[in-house]
């Protein structure tokens, strides 16, 4: 009996140790995980997040891009640290719907995350070179029949990897993991790289990592998958086309930890979020890149997410795209 009640006493001790170190969460600057190269869609909205967001926390944050496996590679590292808080990860689309949508071998699941919030919406726009003799969509499929095209993404197996392939389907080009050539590249800013430099024909990815390439007049926009056209990008919309399932093709980007930070970490987050993304400059820095700000509550954030990785897998298994290795 004097063992019991030590351990309950011991019990409430700890717990209110742990309350207390919640409160005063955080005492220290927080390490941002970055799963995808510099110049890609999510470096450029965690890094134009990353000063509102500092003030909002009141603490540094330490921005690190830690890169490789299609986002894969950073998001384990967010998976396996101590879920205090003080590790958190920009999860986007490609690492947190495509990944575990095309990848038997994924070394994380959906479950191995909290998440806390989406906080940011983009469309995806597929585009060619500026001088480029592709002018239109139907250019562009009549090119793929002809032979000879091919399209970059930031790793095999990512959100732009899927992206190709989807749009390739939806316009009606039989076998299109074959009728195109597939240009895997080290993150998104290096798959618009491999666009500019004539390495691939064209690719399909976020608006926001398009936007500053298609004002200056370097990319030319063929389409974007909203059902709305897209500031910025004088291009017809998957509704002008008749693509209506392609509105499901947008990027996203989110904040995560691991699955067993508190729900007291978690209702910081909130909040946090919620003062960040409502800052001006941070708004109209995004919308000018195509974006949509909408910070989601963790229950919609998660619901948004699991549609999305259904909508994926619904296409990997159509085209067989599951990655077994």
């Amino acid at each position: 009996m004097k063992f019991a009640k030590f351990s309950a006493v011991s019990a409430m001790v700890i717990g209110l140790a742990t309350a207390a170190s919640a409160a005063d969460y955080p005492e220290r600057p927080i390490n941002m995980v970055i799963p995808y190269g510099a110049g890609g869609a999510t470096d450029i909205s965690a890094r134009t997040i990353a000063e509102p967001l500092g003030k909002a926390v009141g603490q540094s944050l330490i921005m690190a891009n830690v890169t490789g496996a299609g986002g894969a590679t950073g998001s384990v590292a967010v998976k396996n640290a101590k879920a205090d808080g003080y590790t958190m990860l920009f999860a986007r689309v490609g690492s947190h719907s495509v990944n575990p949508a095309m990848k038997a071998t994924l070394p994380y699941t959906l479950d191995d995350f909290r998440f806390v919030t989406v906080y940011e919406i983009n469309p995806f726009a597929c585009a060619v070179e500026a001088n480029s003799d592709i002018n239109s969509m139907d250019d562009l499929i009549a090119k793929v029949a002809e032979g000879g095209v091919s399209y970059s993404s930031s790793g095999v197996g990512s959100g732009l990897h899927l992206a190709g392939a989807m749009v390739l389907d939806e316009f009606g080009v039989e076998d299109p993991l074959n009728a195109a050539t597939h240009i895997p590249q080290k993150g998104g800013g290096a798959a618009v790289t491999a666009v500019l430099n004539g390495t691939a024909t064209f690719l399909c990815t976020n608006s926001s990592a398009l936007a500053s390439f298609v004002a200056n007049g370097q990319m030319k926009p063929l389409m974007v998958t909203t059902k709305e056209p897209v500031v910025g990008f004088d291009a017809p919309t998957a509704a002008d086309l008749g693509k209506p399932a392609l509105h499901q093709l947008v990027g996203w980007t989110g904040i995560a930890g691991p699955a067993d930070i508190s729900d007291e970490v978690a209702g910081k987050w909130g909040e946090w979020m919620a003062a960040a993304a409502g800052d001006e400059e941070f708004v109209s820095s995004m919308e000018a890149r195509g974006s949509i700000i909408d910070v989601m509550s963790p229950e919609d954030a998660n619901a948004f997410i699991q549609e999305q990785y259904n909508t994926f897998r619904a296409l990997v298994d159509k085209l067989g795209m599951r990655i077994e290795g």
